[in-house]
């Protein structure tokens, strides 16, 4: 009588957590969340590249210029040019990326986001 029990708790259990699907339906589990990469380089970068902003593409108050900087490609240092982006609101500023000192040693990239 106990192995019954036993064997008819694992069904009960699994419907009260959802993990049962209704007949003919098929279960469908989510892709893993992938870790994004972080990047960590050797050393400091170089000094940032003197860019020319261009004009903007349309009006100057929807677009922000978001600036050049150099990024790790695993073995040497390559720059990324400035670009034009959508400002998502008038009062949103942009707060740029920036290599990071570990204590560890190495430079870690933080990402720019737009805050205010």
């Amino acid at each position: 009588m106990l192995v019954r029990r036993t064997h008819l708790a694992f069904p009960v259990l699994a419907l009260l957590a959802g993990a049962t699907p209704a007949m003919g339906q098929s279960v469908i589990t989510p892709a893993p969340v992938q870790p994004e990469s972080v990047i960590i380089a050797p050393s400091a970068p170089p000094p940032p590249r003197v860019e020319t902003i261009p004009a903007p593409p349309t009006a100057p108050q929807a677009m922000y210029w978001q600036p050049g900087h150099w990024m790790w490609d695993g073995s040497n240092w390559r720059w990324t040019q400035g670009q034009y982006v959508v400002r998502p609101s008038s009062q949103a500023i942009w707060e740029p990326g920036h290599w990071m000192q570990r204590p560890s040693g190495g430079y870690v990239w933080v990402d720019g986001h737009w805050g205010g």
